[in-house]
């Protein structure tokens, strides 16, 4: 039966090789509140000893992808990095909620299994729940030729949080007056690829590893820079009391889509462009593409990932924080002004 399981396109040896390489790495993840290891039917996690520090804890869950990305690390033969990819970019939506995150699951899809490629994946995976105390507690690897072609992936996650219920983050609290800073993102992130993936490969007719002055480092590079994951110095701002009324992390969508879905209904914001500085790529995606500006803003993130909108009194208290985190950037880019949830650009 194997053989003939074989001959259909699904390895079953390759899948036991997978589990072999990647156990002790997914181990490095774990606490002592989690219970099982990779091979059960289903991750088990004390939550009752996690949320003994917590009068009213809600769960926040969210899932996503890292979408085309994946296509650039094939073009790369670099897996690892979208592996990063996809716990940060969970680990910041859950962040847009007050919330810290507690347990990753992974889903992986394949055409046909190669060890190497999963275990850089999950190698990547276990590296960012590792620096940000996310316990990888399980996930799954699928084989399925005919459903992707030759050599195609894709990649899902879904992370499980917790919060306060008295400090869950809605943008509620939002009010005239209040600013917006900006933490500086570390590139595309994980979204706009299929775009920036037309502009560079189709119109500049680029290769994937040709190094562009516009940008120095290759276009490969470029493109597979890490999603950055927020969690620590915003999570040390909650903890110590800081007053944010809302977060939004700007994905896909850009600010246009992603700012007004923490807006209250009677706001707008104000971005001042110019206020921070836009990465290279994004000025040579839009002059290459010949894009509108306007079209940028509600496809990319243009340099900002994450922006906390707050009393203008509390921006003290927060750069005092990010003096121990001298590799996050923040900018003040904005404000709240009345208006019907738009974003205005100045």
């Amino acid at each position: 039966m194997s053989d003939l399981y074989t001959q259909a396109g699904v390895n079953i040896d390759a899948g036991n090789e997978v589990v072999r390489r990647i156990k002790a790495d997914v181990a490095s993840t774990h606490t002592k509140v989690v219970l099982t290891g990779i091979g059960s039917f289903g991750g088990l996690y004390d939550i009752g000893e996690v949320l003994k520090t917590y009068k009213n804890p809600v769960l926040v869950q969210s899932i996503d992808g890292v979408g085309t990305k994946l296509s650039v690390a094939r073009m790369m033969n670099k897996y690892d990095s979208v592996g990063e990819d996809i716990v940060n970019h969970c680990c910041d939506d859950l962040l847009a909620m007050g919330a810290r995150s507690l347990t990753f699951l992974d889903y992986v899809a394949h055409d046909k299994l190669d060890p190497s490629v999963m275990e850089a994946m999950v190698g990547g995976m276990s590296k960012a729940c590792r620096e940000n105390g996310v316990s990888l507690l399980g996930g799954e690897t699928a084989e399925m030729p005919g459903i992707y072609r030759d050599g195609e992936h894709d990649i899902a996650g879904c992370i499980t949080g917790v919060v306060e219920k008295d400090k869950i983050i809605t943008g509620e609290k939002i009010k005239e007056g209040d600013i917006a800073l900006g933490f500086a993102s570390s590139g595309l992130h994980t979204n706009g690829y299929s775009l920036a993936r037309k502009i560079f490969f189709e119109i500049g007719k680029n290769e994937v590893n040709a190094k562009l002055d516009e940008l120095g480092m290759t276009i490969g590079e470029a493109l597979l820079a890490v999603h950055i994951n927020y969690a620590k110095p915003v999570l040390e701002m909650l903890d110590t009391g800081v007053e944010i009324n809302g977060i939004a992390h700007i994905t896909g969508g850009g600010f246009i889509e992603n700012i007004p879905r923490v807006l209250p209904s009677n706001l707008d914001i104000e971005i001042q462009k110019g206020t921070w500085p836009v990465l290279p790529i994004f000025n040579y995606l839009q002059k290459i593409g010949e894009i509108p500006e306007l079209d940028m803003y509600r496809t990319f993130n243009m340099g900002i990932g994450l922006v906390l909108i707050i009393p203008k009194e509390e921006s003290k208290k927060i750069l005092e924080i990010l003096k121990k985190y001298p590799e996050f950037k923040i900018y003040e880019i904005g404000k709240i002004i009345n208006g019907n949830k738009k974003v205005i650009f100045l």
